[in-house]
C-alpha cells in the first residue's frame, strides 16, 4: 500500500520528468492533484475565433454565467446568473480571500507556518497529502489552495485562521453578506462535500472574484502558476485550469468539479490594463466550461474598452474674493473610468463646468465644478472637480495692511 509521501514524490517524478512509472497503480498527474477528471482538449482549442460584437451573439453552452469587468464591476452578459447552485472547488475563492485579507491586514504572515491537524489530512478529493502533524509556511499551504485546490491545505489554514472550519465558515458568510452576496451560503471551505445548503450564485462569484484582484492584486503570482513544487522540489503541483497556459492574459482563478455541481470556473483575464472575469458554473464537462468562459472573455475584449475621459485643456483659475490668495486651481481627483464599447469610445463628450467665482474660506478639496462626460446625449458620468488647495479669508488686520499699502506706496 502506497503511503501518502510515496504518492507525492511519484507525483514529483511524473512532472519533471513527464514519464510514466512502470510499476504500481495507474494513475496521472493531474489525478494525484485533483479528483475532477481531466479531459483533453483539442489541438487549438484556445486559439483566436469570431468575436461577437453585441451580447446578444453569444453562444454560451454554460447553464449560468456571468461576465464582469473588474475595475467598474460593469456586468455585460449574464445567464441566470442568480441561480442558486452548487460552486464545488470555486468556494475556495472566498477563502483564498480571506487569507489574503489577513495577510495584507498583518493578522498574518506568509511566512507564518501552519501546522496540519488530523482532520486536516483526511480531506479528500483535491489535496497534497498532508500528514497529520505535517508543518508548512502560508506561503506554501496557500500555492497548495490556489494552484492545485488542495482541500487539506484550506481546512489547515482555515484552522489556524478561526480555530476550526466551521468556524472559518462562518467568517466566509459574513464577508459574502458585506460584498453583497445575496444568493450565497458556505457552510465549508473547500467546496468539497455536496452539502445541499452549500450554494452560491455566478454574480455572487464574481463579486468575491473582483473583491480578491480589485484589492489583493498580489495574488497573481499565486493563481498564475501553471506548474511547481513544494517539499523543497519532492511533491508536484499542476493547476487544472488551462486556461493559465493556453489563454492570452489569463490571471486565473479557480477551477472546481463535483458529480452534481458539475464543471465550474471563475476565469480571469488582463489584457492592455483591462481585466474581466467570466464565471461559468455547472457545465457538462470541462471543455464545456473552458469554451463558455473563452468565449465570455473574447467578447470582452473584443468589443469593450475601459476609457479614462478628461478635459481636454488645463482647467482654468477661479478666482477668489476675500481670500489671502486672489485665484485658486480647480483639479479633477481622478479621471473617472468607463467601460463603452470600442466603437463609441471616440463619441464620448467631455464638458467641465466651473464656479464663476468663490468666496473665502475655500477649503481643499472642496467641489468648485463638475465635469459630465455624456455618450451621444445620454450622461455615463458626473465627477466633481474640486479646489486644490486652501484659500484662508483675510483678517481684518489683511485688511487693514492693504488699504495702508495701497494709501502710502500708492498703485505700482
Amino acid at each position: 500500500m502506497w503511503t501518502k509521501k510515496l504518492a507525492g514524490t511519484l507525483a514529483a517524478i511524473y512532472l519533471l520528468t513527464g514519464t510514466a512509472l512502470a510499476a504500481g497503480p495507474e494513475w496521472t498527474l493531474e489525478e494525484t492533484m485533483e479528483s475532477e477528471p481531466d479531459e483533453d482538449l483539442p489541438a487549438g482549442f484556445f486559439d483566436g475565433d469570431f468575436i461577437p460584437t453585441d451580447a446578444e451573439g453569444l453562444d454560451v453552452p454554460a447553464p449560468s454565467a456571468i461576465l464582469m469587468e473588474k475595475e467598474t464591476g460593469a456586468v455585460l452578459f449574464e445567464k441566470n446568473a442568480d441561480a442558486r447552485l452548487r460552486p464545488a472547488s470555486v468556494t475556495k475563492v472566498m477563502t483564498i480571500l480571506l487569507i489574503a485579507e489577513a495577510v495584507d491586514s498583518g493578522a498574518l504572515s506568509l511566512d507564518d507556518v501552519i501546522t496540519c491537524s488530523a482532520y486536516a489530512a483526511g480531506m479528500g478529493g483535491s489535496q497534497v497529502f498532508l500528514e497529520e502533524g505535517e508543518r508548512m509556511t502560508l506561503r506554501e499551504m496557500l500555492k497548495c489552495i490556489v494552484v492545485s485546490s488542495a482541500n487539506d491545505a484550506a481546512v489547515a489554514v482555515a484552522e489556524h485562521m478561526a480555530g476550526s472550519e466551521q468556524a472559518f465558515a462562518a467568517r466566509m458568510n459574513q464577508r459574502a453578506l458585506e460584498l453583497g452576496m445575496v444568493n450565497t451560503n458556505f457552510t465549508n471551505c473547500t467546496g468539497l462535500m455536496d452539502d445541499p445548503d452549500h450554494l452560491t450564485s455566478a454574480r455572487d462569484i464574481a463579486l468575491m472574484s473582483r473583491e480578491l484582484l480589485l484589492n489583493h492584486g498580489w495574488i497573481r503570482e499565486y493563481t498564475t502558476i501553471w506548474m511547481d513544487t513544494i517539499r523543497n522540489g519532492a511533491f508536484g503541483l499542476s493547476n487544472t485550469n488551462k486556461m493559465v497556459r493556453f489563454y492570452e492574459g489569463a490571471t486565473g482563478l479557480k477551477t472546481g468539479y463535483t458529480s452534481s455541481a458539475g464543471h465550474c470556473l471563475s476565469a480571469t483575464a488582463m489584457r492592455d490594463g483591462v481585466e474581466y472575469i467570466a464565471v461559468v458554473l455547472h457545465c457538462g464537462s470541462s471543455a464545456e466550461r473552458f469554451e463558455s468562459a473563452r468565449t465570455l472573455l473574447n467578447y470582452a475584449f473584443g468589443a469593450y474598452t475601459l476609457a479614462g475621459p478628461k478635459p481636454a485643456q488645463v482647467l482654468p483659475l477661479i478666482p477668489v474674493t476675500l481670500g489671502k490668495a486672489g485665484f485658486v486651481q480647480p483639479v479633477l481627483p481622478e479621471s473617472p473610468k468607463l467601460l463603452v464599447k470600442k466603437t463609441d469610445a471616440a463619441s464620448l463628450e467631455v464638458k467641465v463646468e466651473l464656479d464663476e467665482e468663490l468666496r473665502a474660506p475655500v477649503e481643499a478639496g472642496q467641489e468648485v465644478g463638475v465635469m459630465t462626460v455624456t455618450l451621444n446625449g445620454a450622461v455615463l458620468s458626473e465627477t466633481p472637480v474640486v479646489a486644490a488647495d486652501a484659500v484662508p479669508r483675510l483678517t481684518w488686520w489683511d485688511v487693514a495692511k492693504r488699504m495702508l499699502g495701497t494709501l502710502f506706496c500708492g498703485d505700482r
